[in-house]
């Protein structure tokens, strides 16, 4: 039985089952910068918001700040209930809350939270009402009807009708190529062929020539002239899977093919124009990269003009039942009664393998009677 990936693509009725409200009141907080370099910017974290509010000193965060003492990616706010959760994102000088340092806290409200230099303060907005969530339980193959996964929806629906390249970012097995999958297939481009490339599939001596395509006789074992992945995905999509697990010194080669939308075999004085859109995947935290001089910047930002991050499947309340079913419609014979009692085994577990551990569990239940 395969196990399942990213190609992962059967479609299959959802377990029945109410949605949550597609609108809700929620507290809404303010985040004011008291002291600082950047006194006066304000940034309002409401309900709906498709993901986390990142704050660091990397234009691509929500709260952009040019403290020299803030890290690129430093901390993250998010709505819980009725609090403001701020977690540290591995910053290089921390982040304190009332002058204490903290690696995750709830705020109500009145707070003086301080990175680097920048003083925020948080403020209680009172109740606000959501934007209506998306009634949609899945988008293309990525299968969802958590409201984490339905705040995404909509996004992903912009993305997939625009052509800017996009980086999607979210741990091991939650779903990342499903996702880039799914927003070739609702674009433009959907006639066109979708390619991945796996950075951690080829050995570094190859990574050139498998992106960029190499001339008969260019290196020892080049028996036969061969198109690289970026030829191959001309006119449609390339996913580069795992972009921060990219060999450094292949990073300016590869961030001038995006630019110029051209490629030159290894072994080839030609230069070859290509019609691609490029979309990048990765478990790492790209900014921290960056910061350790393991990525390069300018590639970053011409990779990350959008980005979405996918949640784990133990922050996607409710979808462990809804994937299970849908797996096992999947797997099992036609007619196959789901199992009693096997949901609430499996919703009674962290999953840190998300939501590809949750299909070799029930492939395994399918297969051996096991749970």
């Amino acid at each position: 039985m395969p196990p399942w990936n990213d190609d992962d693509a059967a479609s299959t009725e959802l377990v029945p089952g109410p949605l949550r409200p597609a609108a809700a009141a929620a507290e809404s907080f303010a985040l004011s910068v008291m002291a600082g370099p950047d006194e006066g910017l304000r940034f309002t974290v409401a309900p709906g918001l498709p993901a986390r509010v990142l704050a660091g000193t990397s234009p691509a965060c929500d709260i952009a700040l040019t403290d020299r003492l803030v890290s690129r990616r430093h901390a993250a706010f998010e709505l819980a209930g009725a609090r403001l959760r701020v977690t540290d994102l591995g910053s290089t000088n921390g982040t304190f809350v009332q002058g204490i340092r903290v690696g995750d806290a709830y705020l109500q409200g009145s707070e003086l939270v301080r990175i680097g230099e920048t003083v925020l303060r948080v403020e209680a907005l009172g109740v606000t009402q959501a934007a209506e969530l998306s009634r949609a339980v899945r988008f293309g193959k990525l299968v969802g009807a958590s409201e984490e996964m339905r705040r995404l929806y909509p996004l992903c629906e912009r993305l997939a009708a625009s052509s800017v390249p996009v980086v999607i970012e979210g741990e091991t097995g939650t779903g990342k190529e499903v996702l880039a999958e799914a927003i070739h297939e609702q674009g433009s481009r959907a006639a066109g062929p979708f390619v991945v490339f796996d950075c951690t599939a080829v050995p570094p001596t190859l990574v050139e020539s498998a992106l960029f395509g190499h001339e008969r006789g260019a290196f020892t074992g080049a028996n036969e002239t061969r198109r690289g992945v970026f030829e191959e995905a001309h006119g449609g999509t390339l996913l580069l899977d795992e972009i921060g697990d990219l060999d450094l010194g292949l990073q300016a080669k590869l961030l001038r093919a995006i630019q110029r939308s051209e490629v030159q075999r290894v072994g080839s004085n030609k230069w070859i124009r290509v019609d691609i859109r490029v979309l990048a995947a990765t478990r790492r935290d790209l900014e921290r990269e960056i910061q350790a001089g393991r990525f390069r910047d300018d590639l970053f930002f011409r990779l990350a003009v959008a980005r979405i991050e996918l949640p784990p499947l133990r922050k996607r309340r409710g979808d462990v039942t809804v994937l299970a079913h849908h797996f096992w419609r999947q797997l099992a014979d036609r007619g196959a009664p789901f199992p009693q009692g096997f949901a609430e085994r499996l919703e009674d577990y962290d999953w840190p393998g998300n939501v590809r551990e949750l299909y070799n569990a029930v492939a395994r239940r399918v297969a051996l009677g096991e749970a």
